[in-house]
């Protein structure tokens, strides 16, 4: 796959908060040697989601609408257009009235 239209793709998912892989970059032998850099990309709905935190950074990229995030405490709004990468380890949750396209960029573990 080559080509792929990231809003229609978002918009054709079962359901919001639910990501699709487009694509794995690096990996085994490749960049880091691990198990590379995941691309997805997933619909908002206007749902808050709990929080979390991973053991890697991740950047979170606004296509469209407006992303509530709230980082290690601190309320952040992510607008069109605008990226905001999470630390690793930092806790951050989904404040409610997200809405959008959102394309999530983060390291993929090995695959078993």
């Amino acid at each position: 796959m080559s080509l792929v239209d990231l809003r229609s793709t978002a918009a054709e998912l079962p359901g919001a908060w639910n990501s699709r892989l487009l694509g794995r970059i690096g990996g085994a032998g490749g960049v880091g040697g691990i198990g590379g850099v995941g691309l997805k990309v997933l619909r908002m709905d206007g749902r808050a989601l709990e929080p979390e935190s991973h053991g890697t950074a991740e950047a979170l990229l606004v296509l469209d609408g407006t992303l509530h995030l709230v980082a290690d405490g601190v309320g952040v709004e992510v607008c069109a257009g605008q990226m905001y990468v999470v630390g690793a380890g930092v806790e951050h949750a989904v404040g409610p009235g997200s809405r959008g396209t959102l394309v999530i960029v983060e390291h993929l573990a090995d695959p078993e």
